[in-house]
């Protein structure tokens, strides 16, 4: 058995700036300390996450997160074996600031730099959270991605499927924006729907007659525009309750796609590999409580075990990208200072892309 590590995390993909301190082995780990800063009030004059307000917040704050965590954890740099960093995908701006970070650390320690894919430490989460065993079928549902991943070792990713368009939690947020809720919009989407009626409104399935993994709600989106529209055009305005109501039919039509496509997904898997028992998701989305129990209800009636990590660990961390450096580390798997940021990395090498391309590669 490997000898037990610690492994310092950085992340700053999107909007979050977090640093996390792991400790074990890939079989035994504990999370010690695990910094998450939000930006929340940076962006909520905007509707959305700026780039470029991004991008400065972290490189003010990602010092004093990794503070934070060693202090936390009660661990110095000089207990760290390697430092493992977020080296995309996600805002080229923001996935910098942790980069330059690690780089920084490491060139004056000499610790051991790791890069890791942000999709690659939402995926092995389920290792770190309930000692789950290879295969498993992931599904990772978040603000910027949604796939469907065959998770056969901590380097072997199968995708079967994800969206074509619009992210799960990219139309949370659109949906909040659109019926004027506060952002993020997955929670205030699903804290107003819990008064609303999810049949009201008959909204869309999209790709739901199509036999494959593939998602779309970029439509689902529309729709609710439509439908707010239409409201507002019969009612002078958009009262409190419809306004619930449509939320509430949003969120049903959401979790109808998940749940339809993971039925498929997991026979698909199944079908390349026997061996898969057990159903996971990650992401942000992930902590939505209608989503959870329509999955774990698939994964009943199918005799699959569920996994979900902790709500802490659902949403971008640090934990995650330590814990997947860790794996790196354990198998010798280190970086040099020629590590650079990227916008755009997929999991899945080989599969065709789901999003399309360009000078900055796949999207997914």
């Amino acid at each position: 058995m490997s000898a037990p590590l610690t492994i310092l995390g950085l992340e700053s993909s999107c909007d979050d700036t977090a640093a996390a301190v792991v400790h074990g082995t890939t079989l035994d780990a504990n999370v010690l300390s695990n910094i998450v800063i939000g930006q929340t009030e940076d962006h909520a004059a905007f509707g959305g996450v700026v780039p470029e307000i991004a991008a400065r917040a972290h490189a003010e704050k990602i010092d004093f997160a990794v503070k934070q965590a060693l202090k936390s954890s009660q661990k110095t740099l000089s207990d760290i074996d390697a430092i493992a960093v977020t080296a995309g995908p996600g805002l080229i701006g923001g996935v910098l600031s942790a980069v330059m970070c690690a780089k920084g650390l490491c060139a004056s320690t000499g610790i051991p730099l790791i890069g890791i894919n942000h999709l690659a430490g939402h995926a092995l989460t389920p290792q770190l959270t309930d000692k789950v065993a290879f295969p498993y079928l992931m599904l990772l549902v978040s603000g910027g991605h949604c796939q469907f991943l065959l998770v056969e070792g901590p380097d072997d990713y199968t995708r079967l499927g994800g969206t074509i368009d619009d992210a799960p939690g990219e139309a949370f947020d659109k949906t909040a924006r659109i019926l004027g809720l506060s952002q993020p919009g997955g929670p205030a989407v699903e804290t107003d729907a819990k008064s609303g009626n999810p049949k009201s409104f008959a909204l869309p399935r999209p790709l739901m007659n199509r036999d494959d993994c593939n998602m779309s709600f970029s439509g689902l989106k529309t729709a609710i525009l439509r439908a707010r529209d239409q409201v507002i055009d019969e009612h002078g305005g958009l009262p409190r309750q419809i306004r619930s109501d449509l939320c509430a039919s949003f969120q049903a039509a959401v979790t109808d796609v998940l749940v339809g496509k993971s039925r498929r997904a997991l026979a698909e898997a199944r079908k390349l590999n026997p061996n898969v028992h057990t159903l996971a998701v990650a992401g942000g989305v992930a902590a939505n409580g209608t989503v959870r129990k329509g999955l774990e209800a698939i994964c009943a009636e199918t005799d699959t075990d569920f996994s979900a990590p902790p709500l802490a660990l659902c949403t971008d961390n640090a934990a995650m990208i330590a814990f997947a450096g860790l794996h790196r580390a354990q198998a010798g798997q280190f970086d040099d200072m020629s590590l650079s940021a990227r916008p755009r990395w997929p999991l899945d090498q080989t599969s065709p892309t789901l999003l399309g391309s360009g000078k900055k590669g796949a999207k997914a």
